[in-house]
C-alpha cells in the first residue's frame, strides 16, 4: 500500500487532500509527506509518528537528532551521506542508529553495512527534517524548494522569535481599520515578494491593501468561483496555485500570470470573515516565507479588528 492511501486508512488526511498533495507534488516535486505538510494538513510531529507505526520502525525524533556527537557525524563520509541521504546520530558499540528515507531498503542498509563495518539499526524521519538536519550537520545546502518550513524543525531561525513582541505592541495601539490593514501589510511583505489585502463588501471581494502589486481597481462577486471562494466556503487558509480559471482572469491580470505556489488567508472576526490575506513570492517560485508567521499576523489582525469595532460599539451606546 502507497504511503497516500495508508494515510487515508488511518483517517489522517482525506481522500481529496490526498489528491490535492499530488498535485502539488507533480508541480514542486518532494515527497508526499512533504507536500501534505507544506499544505498544512498534516503536522510534521503527526507524519513522524505516522511513518514509525507504518514501517514498525523507531522515529528519529527532534531530541534524538537536535544535538549530533561530533564522532558520530564524522563516522561516514560526506559521499556516503549524500548516496544515501541517512543521518547518523548515535554509535553504540558496532551499532549506527541512522535516521534513513528508506528505512525499509534492505540492499541500501546491506551496502551500508559493509562499507561502514557497522550493524546499521534504521529510523525513519521525514524529508523536511533529514533535509534540515543534513544542512545544518554536513552543509549540505537544501534547494530553495524545500526552505519554507524550517522554522518548523529548527527553532533558533523562527522568525517571530525576534520580533513578535514589537508586532503584538503595534496591533495593540492602532486606532484605525486602515492601521490595522497596514501593519499586517507591511509585516507580511518583509517575507513575501507580493502582498495584498482584500475587504468583503456588499457580497463582492475588493483590493484594499497592497505591496508588489496594485490592487486598487481589483473586484469579483463572492459567488465567482475563485481562489478566494475555496477560502471563503472552507474558512480556511488555501496553499497551492492559481489556477487559470474565469474566477481567477481578475487576479492574473493583476499578478502578470499564474504563480504555483502562493497563499490564501482569511481574516475572521468570530465566525464571520471581513477580509482575505494573499501573498506569493512571485510567478515562478516557490514561497520561502514563514508561513506560520505570517498565520500569526493574521490572527493578530483579526483580533485588532475586532477590538476596534468592539471600542466604537461602547462609543455609539
Amino acid at each position: 500500500m502507497k504511503l497516500g492511501e495508508a494515510l487515508v486508512k488511518e483517517a489522517l488526511i482525506t481522500t481529496e487532500q490526498l489528491k490535492q498533495a499530488l498535485e502539488r507534488q507533480i508541480q514542486f516535486g518532494g515527497r508526499i509527506g512533504t507536500n501534505l505538510v507544506e499544505l498544512r494538513i498534516i503536522g510534521d510531529e503527526e507524519l513522524t509518528s505516522f511513518l514509525s507505526r507504518h514501517f514498525k520502525l523507531p522515529a528519529a525524533t527532534s531530541d534524538k537528532i537536535g544535538s549530533i556527537p561530533e564522532d558520530v557525524i564524522e563516522t561516514l563520509s560526506l559521499d556516503i551521506i549524500e548516496k544515501y541521504k541517512i543521518l547518523p546520530f548515535k554509535k553504540d558499540r558496532k551499532r549506527l542508529h541512522t535516521a534513513m528515507l528508506n528505512p525499509k531498503e534492505v540492499k541500501d542498509i546491506d551496502e551500508l553495512r559493509f562499507v561502514t563495518g557497522f550493524e546499521i539499526i534504521p529510523y525513519v524521519i521525514t524529508e523536511l527534517r533529514l533535509l534540515n538536519a543534513l544542512e545544518k550537520y554536513y552543509g549540505i545546502t537544501r534547494d530553495r524548494r524545500y526552505i519554507s518550513l524550517v522554522d518548523r524543525f529548527d527553532p533558533e531561525t523562527k522568525i517571530e522569535e525576534t520580533s513578535i513582541e514589537k508586532i503584538k505592541s503595534g496591533f495593540t495601539t492602532v486606532k484605525e481599520p486602515e492601521e490595522v490593514a497596514g501593519l499586517l501589510i507591511n509585516e507580511a511583505f518583509k517575507i513575501a515578494q507580493r502582498v495584498a489585502l482584500f475587504a468583503l463588501r456588499n457580497q463582492n471581494i475588493v483590493g484594499w491593501k497592497a505591496r508588489g502589486l496594485d490592487v486598487s481597481t481589483f473586484t469579483i462577486s463572492e459567488r465567482e468561483p475563485s481562489i478566494f471562494s475555496e477560502v471563503l466556503r472552507s474558512k480556511n487558509h488555501y496553499r497551492g496555485p492559481v489556477l487559470n480559471i474565469n474566477g481567477n482572469k481578475p487576479l492574473i491580470k493583476i499578478l502578470a500570470g499564474t504563480p504555483q505556489d502562493s497563499m490564501v488567508i482569511p481574516i475572521n472576526i468570530r465566525e464571520k470573515m471581513i477580509a482575505i490575506l494573499y501573498f506569493d513570492n512571485g510567478n515562478a517560485s516557490v514561497l520561502d516565507a514563514n508561513v506560520s508567521y505570517v498565520s500569526k499576523l493574521a490572527t493578530m489582525a483579526a483580533v485588532a479588528f475586532e477590538i476596534l469595532i468592539l471600542k466604537k460599539r461602547i462609543l455609539d451606546l
